[in-house]
């Protein structure tokens, strides 16, 4: 690897996240060997913070299509911009994103998860709307051996629909038929991927596990996302203007941290193709 290729970075917490360093506009769309090098850092931290970078939409766009061309060819299509904010004139999908403020994976009610997401500041609230993020790879780590014999062979029914009424218990018909247009997905509760590493799929979403009575499936998934979630495990992100952040969808959860829906929070999001399906562990 050339020295244009290294990535400088300084971990941000013990298992998730990392600051890279030294890395400016320009190189992340001149220096040919650098996607390859963010995303062997994404590997290894899960998630990686650029600060003040300050991109418009065209170069975020292009950087993550270079992202997502490592090892699969690319496409001269540009990924779309989505629009983060709570103000439905600027994102007509804006309610649904009250939902992200639990622990999720983006995707998780698709056959194929996003790899990856980038995301961009280009305002944030004045209290609230931080971040957070926790590896699901350190997750599964840290189970015991019989847990991790006993989880491997669960499988957990994923709904958006769950997701939803954590900020809406009682809905309207019209939205009940709107969350139930997305069908359900069964995964594996332990996702072993390609690399031979495994991670757990967990969050908003999961909502039973198959064969398991309801309320106790619904304990034991509350119990494993309290455990993977507890402070020392996650790294917050107070945004300011001009940050990127990318995280690895596969093997991080996040959420966003509640603000006011007035406030101008917007942050301009990306994402990475996903084409890795949940495989089981056994």
């Amino acid at each position: 690897m050339s020295a244009s290729t290294r990535l400088e970075t300084k971990r941000l917490s013990e298992t998730v996240g990392a600051e890279v360093v030294g890395v400016d506009r320009a190189r992340l769309l001149s220096d040919e060997g650098l996607p390859a090098a963010v995303m062997a850092a994404l590997d290894a931290h899960g998630a990686l913070v650029f600060r003040g970078l300050g991109l418009d939409d065209e170069t975020q766009a292009e950087f993550s299509r270079r992202l997502d061309g490592v090892g699969k060819g690319g496409s001269a299509e540009l990924p779309r911009i989505f629009r983060v904010t709570l103000d439905p004139a600027r994102n007509p999908a804006a309610e649904y994103l009250r939902g992200t403020f639990a622990w999720h994976i983006d995707g998780a009610t698709d056959d194929v998860p996003t790899k990856a997401t980038v995301l961009s500041a280009h305002a944030v609230a004045a209290s609230g709307g931080e971040t957070e993020f926790v590896s699901t790879y350190a997750a599964y780590d840290d189970l015991a051996d019989d847990e991790k014999e006993r989880f491997g062979r669960l499988r957990v029914v994923h709904s958006f629909e769950t997701s939803q009424r954590i900020v809406t218990p009682e809905p309207t018909p019209e939205e009940l038929a709107r969350w139930r247009q997305k069908p359900d997905k069964v995964h594996p509760l332990v996702w072993r991927h390609r690399s031979g590493r495994c991670s757990l799929v967990l969050g908003a979403t999961a909502t039973s596990v198959v064969g398991m009575d309801p309320e106790e499936g619904a304990a034991l998934l509350a119990a494993l996302e309290q455990r993977s979630t507890q402070p020392e495990r996650v790294y917050r992100h107070g945004w300011s203007v001009g940050d990127l952040v990318i995280w690895d969808n596969t093997g991080v959860m996040h959420r966003a941290c509640p603000y006011d829906p007035a406030s101008e929070r917007d942050l301009h999001r990306t994402t990475m193709s996903g084409d890795e399906p949940i495989a089981p562990a056994g």
